[in-house]
């Protein structure tokens, strides 16, 4: 269904809630194409909770309800993600119901091994990726694994911070007192984050000046969850940032936005091959970052020994960074899922 420049009905968008890193994208794509977003409720998974306004008209639908908005015809096309249990199929079938080009946003590169994922979850998907009009996906990763699983029209809209915020001067950039060395970890409470690896790497690499600190943030660690000026004083402070992740049998980090935030502030990041983030091409072995095995507490030792000692590698990498995070922006974002809209005949503005 191809319905051109002239059409100016929105796009609907359908997910669980407006993340804080999610506002600017959604109001940037708002801009672009027209939106109506569809919020059926849900917890966060970043450490600063949802946020409650945002310039874009919305609604708050059930699950269920995603299937009228989708079969109403009022909308040019219909956007899903994949939280939820039945907001997914709903969607899916009241844009066909209606004959609106339908587009799967997905953030998965690998499926969650659970007894009920692989039930009905798996199955689910693997409908999705083939019947979808296009896929939007975080970054080439995730568009590899959909690819290999029967997605034909697939689009990257590449995962972005506020680039305005995130790069702007700390203004109280935090670091301990007499500290020669910090290393930050920022993150929930949630296995697959990694935080006991990291403490065994740590342990291992036999730090015993005081002044080399390991300082973790987010909620259950000393210093708790923090609001984004003061992580932002924790990144400017800092020397490097570790995201130790592995893959557990229910999750795999689909990317890592601190990834993003911290390489605004000029910061090195050392991720593991579980980090979305490092398989998705922002952070990169030797150019601005270090990469090391999933689980391999010893290699994450070795990294985090190397950037200890070698401060002008430090700064090399963190000037990289900072370089190479600045196309990671929300209008990107915004423009990936243009792209996809327009391979369906659905852009606002026609074929770019």
């Amino acid at each position: 269904m191809s319905t051109g420049a002239a059409d100016a009905r929105p796009v609907l968008l359908i997910t669980n809630l407006v993340a804080p890193d999610r506002a600017g994208a959604f109001q940037a794509l708002h801009e672009r194409e027209g939106l109506q977003l569809a919020l059926f409720g849900g917890r966060s998974h970043h450490a600063t909770g949802a946020v409650d306004t945002i310039d874009v008209p919305t609604k708050d639908i059930t699950q269920r309800e995603a299937y009228t908005l989708a079969a109403s015809g009022d909308y040019r096309a219909v956007i899903a993600g994949t939280a939820g249990r039945t907001a997914l199929p709903a969607a899916y079938l009241g844009a066909r119901r209606s004959r609106t080009p339908f587009l799967l946003w997905t953030a998965l590169w690998a499926h969650p091994r659970t007894p009920a994922f692989t039930l009905a979850g798996t199955p689910l998907l693997s409908f999705m990726y083939k019947n979808a009009d296009a896929v939007i996906t975080y970054g080439p990763h995730v568009t590899t694994f959909v690819a290999q699983r029967g997605a034909r029209n697939v689009h990257v809209a590449p995962q972005a911070v506020d680039t305005a915020f995130w790069t702007a001067p700390a203004t109280h950039p935090e670091r301990p007192p007499g500290a020669a060395f910090v290393a930050l970890a920022v993150g929930r409470p949630a296995r697959y984050k990694g935080t006991p690896e990291l403490q065994r790497a740590w342990a291992q690499a036999g730090f015993k000046n005081p002044g080399e600190v390991l300082v973790l943030i987010g909620a259950g660690t000393p210093v708790g969850p923090q609001p984004p000026t003061a992580v932002r004083n924790f990144y400017a402070g800092s020397d490097v940032l570790v995201m130790p992740a592995i893959q557990t049998r229910d999750f795999l980090e689909p990317w890592g936005l601190v990834a993003n935030e911290a390489m605004h502030q000029r910061l090195p990041v050392i991720a593991t091959t579980a980090v979305g983030a490092a398989a998705g091409g922002l952070v990169r072995d030797e150019r601005n970052g270090l990469v090391v095995p999933a689980g391999d507490t010893a290699a994450l030792a070795a990294a985090l020994r190397r950037l200890r000692d070698d401060a002008p590698l430090r700064a090399r990498l963190g000037a990289q960074a900072q370089a190479d995070a600045a196309a990671y922006t929300q209008d990107a974002w915004a423009a990936g899922v243009g792209s996809a809209l327009a391979s369906v005949g659905a852009s606002k503005e026609g074929d770019r």
